[in-house]
């Protein structure tokens, strides 16, 4: 797995602004974004189709539409990679439906722990392997969220913007999903 960091410093914010700003003016300049980013979209896509050629293709559809609606991005106090990521769930979202597919996911497993503690379990090793399981009985929202906070480890404002909704419905969404994998569990 690519390693990743989802957090950004206010620099790091103007500094994505700054090339936004001239992509709106003159498109060339949309490159910058996209050698910033392509790396982590791309991974984000490869681990729910874990088909190669099918990843390069939703990736490169990300930004394409996020070249086409650079003009009507606008800054909401998170980084510009949400705003990505949010049109990557929807290029795959669509994807799957064009194919009739169910999504497929790498789980790193050295995050299971982490989960299981949420459910007030232990981390053994069969209740990671159960967990697992569990996991593939969840419907795609649910396991996208989870995905989202306990592998991929981002704040819940940040998965507010990516599926756009409220930061507190974000909350909520997760621990209805926790409560769900418990009953499984």
């Amino acid at each position: 797995m690519i390693a990743t960091n989802y957090h950004q410093t206010q620099a790091q914010i103007r500094g994505d602004a700054e090339m936004i700003a001239a992509a709106k003016n003159d498109p060339a300049q949309f490159r910058g974004l996209y050698d910033k980013y392509y790396a982590s979209i791309l991974n984000f896509v490869y681990l729910r189709l874990d088909q190669v050629d099918d990843a390069y293709d939703v990736a490169q559809q990300v930004f394409l539409n996020a070249l086409s609606n650079i003009g009507k991005y606008e800054h909401r106090g998170l980084p510009f990679s949400s705003w990505l990521f949010r049109i990557a769930v929807n290029e795959l979202n669509s994807h799957y439906r064009s194919r009739n597919k169910y999504r497929t996911v790498n789980i790193d497993d050295t995050q299971l722990p982490t989960l299981l503690r949420e459910m007030d379990n232990s981390d053994r090793e069969e209740d990671k392997a159960r967990l697992l399981e569990c996991m593939k009985r969840l419907s795609s929202a649910d396991y996208l969220l989870l995905e989202m906070r306990f592998f991929e480890e981002r704040p819940f404002k940040e998965i507010a913007e990516i599926l756009d909704i409220t930061e507190n419905n974000a909350k909520v969404k997760t621990y209805r999903a926790i409560d769900r994998i418990k009953q499984i569990f």
